[in-house]
């Protein structure tokens, strides 16, 4: 923990104020469990995986780039080919090796321990990203510790960990978690050298311990992300080289040793896929991929502006303190701890404004900046006593338009209320008004507790009751039921109409994806083979069927909802005649 003299600066590890009534329990819990970094750090793994963990092993995969990376994974492991990266006979090219490489660790530490059909179980390929989410959150503590005190630092990782965006993003299979942990242990050992800088210490041997963790969070980030991890970095580095006129303590992050070891950790696979594939991988991920984001890509375009509309909901509970710490962060702003996580802050978000695709977890990598200005904003007194004071009705306008909201869906998909989920939702609620009512600025840190726990119960409900209930969201794991339950051996399939990479996953990787008349023609090749027709290609299946005298059992059919294309599904499974 840092230590600085009078006059006391912004995030510059000051002693904090104790709240008014801190002897209530559940303060007097969080002071205890803070009260060593030990102790802290337990705690906060302990409120991850209450945050995380529900829902985790039993919401099914979720189309479409949650099952690509999870199918790509599995035919990685199937063919035992590490470098290529193949979704069925195509290549996937859009993202570098490393989330490929962890589901794929992922799945063999799995299977060795002995569970069954562990290929198929999407939690699997999940656990690279709950284990970045709980890294990121302990790397928020550590690099908070550089500008406040532990008791803030621990809060500034709670506000991560209780976010709504990052708690998404645990419970998939994609590579945002993992990038969150690397850029947030990137800039964490960036930001000790800074302010070593700033404080005027000039160590005879500089440490190379900040030095290592940022180049190899640095190679880390490339190999899972690609070159994105730059741009967090380098426009944070630019910023602060415009604002102080000099860069020289970069200097201290031993620049030509740490290029070096971050090239011998990235290039040997860049190497390899570029022998195999040339400048295919080159062309799809930069070009194809990178670049296509400057318009909108996959319909996902939208104006500037939509993600600091977007804040107020993906970082609750927190967002109503850091909009209340907003002016007294801005005023703070030429401070060195302040001016540190503006320019990893503001800058990115600027660009991600001006790009015109607009995704809600782009953003994600610049959230633990917003918490530690947060927190250092909570222990100096410094929020506003403005009408931004009226934000503390969020905190309980979440939970109560959470629960309308995921209830209403539920009883439109499934026609069912889930009444389990019900008494979840409405302690919720209660701690969310609580938190409310409490508010005021000698007592935040009570407030943002009490909706830490809201969070943790609104999560519980949605994700670890409802969600996994909602069965009709899910056809394709109906589906490769159904087709668990035959009793031939080897059954095969082709899909019609319903073409979902969930399908493949959960089926088979051979899995044909096809239309009518190719389903029909694939269930007369044999035996044990199903033709999976959606009911807007039933009509070119059954034609081609009578036209090549086509004998097929009645099919069995599979209802449900298509969330990537947002509209109904009816699967129709025929059979070849004979099968059962």
């Amino acid at each position: 923990m840092v230590e600085t003299l009078q006059p006391r600066r912004f995030g510059a590890g000051q002693q904090s104020v104790k709240p008014a009534h801190s002897s209530r329990r559940l303060f007097m819990a969080f002071e205890f469990a803070t009260a060593s970094h030990p102790r802290a750090v337990l705690f906060l793994l302990l409120c991850c995986l209450v945050l995380f963990l529900p829902g985790f092993f039993t919401i099914p995969p979720i189309d479409r780039d949650e099952v690509r990376f999870a199918q790509a994974t599995k035919q990685m492991v199937e063919s035992g080919d590490y470098v290529d990266i193949r979704f069925q006979d195509d290549v996937r090219y859009k993202k570098p090796v490393g989330i490929y490489w962890l589901q794929a660790a992922s799945l063999k530490t799995v299977a060795a321990l002995g569970l069954p059909r562990a290929q198929v179980r999407i939690w699997v390929y999940r656990m690279p990203s709950l284990i970045g989410a709980i890294g990121a959150v302990l790397l928020t503590y550590w690099t908070a510790l550089a500008f406040v005190t532990r008791q803030g630092a621990a809060l500034a990782a709670l506000m991560l960990a209780s976010c709504v965006l990052l708690g998404g993003e645990a419970r998939l299979a994609k590579t945002d978690a993992m990038l969150l942990f690397t850029v947030t242990a990137a800039m964490g050992a960036m930001a000790r050298v800074y302010l070593s800088w700033q404080r005027g210490e000039d160590p005879a041997h500089p440490p190379w311990g900040p030095p290592a963790i940022f180049w190899t969070a640095l190679a880390v980030g490339i190999l899972i992300k690609g070159p994105l991890i730059l741009m967090f970095v380098g426009l944070a580095m630019v910023a602060l080289a415009v604002l102080d006129r000099s860069a020289a303590w970069f200097l201290r992050m031993r620049p030509v040793w740490g290029l070096m070891w971050m090239l011998v950790l990235v290039l040997p696979w860049f190497v390899l896929i570029f022998l195999r594939a040339g400048d295919t991988f080159f062309a799809d991920s930069v070009g194809g991929d990178m670049l296509s984001k400057l318009g909108a890509q996959e319909s996902h375009g939208a104006p500037p502006g939509l993600y600091l509309l977007l804040f107020w909901v993906t970082f609750w509970p927190a967002a109503p303190l850091a909009g209340m710490a907003a002016p007294a962060v801005w005023r703070a702003r030429r401070e060195p701890g302040a001016q540190f996580l503006l320019a990893w802050l503001i800058p990115s978000w600027i660009v991600f404004e001006a790009v015109l695709t607009k995704l809600p977890h782009y953003v994600l990598p610049l959230y633990p900046a917003i918490a530690i200005l947060t927190a250092g904003a909570l222990e100096r007194r410094v929020l506003s006593r403005s009408w931004l004071v009226r934000g503390a009705a969020w905190w309980f306008a979440i939970p109560a338009l959470g629960a309308v909201l995921v209830t209403a869906g539920a009883i439109k998909l499934i026609h069912q209320p889930v009444f389990p989920a019900w008494p979840l939702f409405a302690v919720a609620m209660v701690f969310g008004l609580v938190a409310w009512w409490l508010f005021e600025e000698s007592r935040a840190e009570r407030s943002l507790l009490n909706a830490v726990i809201a969070a943790a119960l609104l999560a519980g409900g949605t994700y670890g009751v409802v969600v996994p209930r909602l069965t009709t969201m899910f056809p394709s794991q109906e589906v490769a039921r159904a087709l668990r339950n035959v009793t031939c051996v080897g059954p095969k399939a082709a899909a019609a109409g319903y073409l979902e990479p969930s399908l493949v996953f959960m089926t088979d990787t051979s899995t044909l994806l096809t239309d009518g008349s190719g389903a029909a023609d694939f269930l007369g090749q044999g035996s044990c083979r199903f033709a999976l027709v959606e009911q807007r290609s039933e009509r070119a299946f059954v034609q081609r069927a009578e036209a090549i005298g086509l004998r097929y059992e009645a099919p069995v059919r599979v209802e449900g909802y298509n969330i990537s294309q947002g509209k109904a599904v009816s699967i129709a499974i025929f059979r070849s005649e004979g099968t059962e």
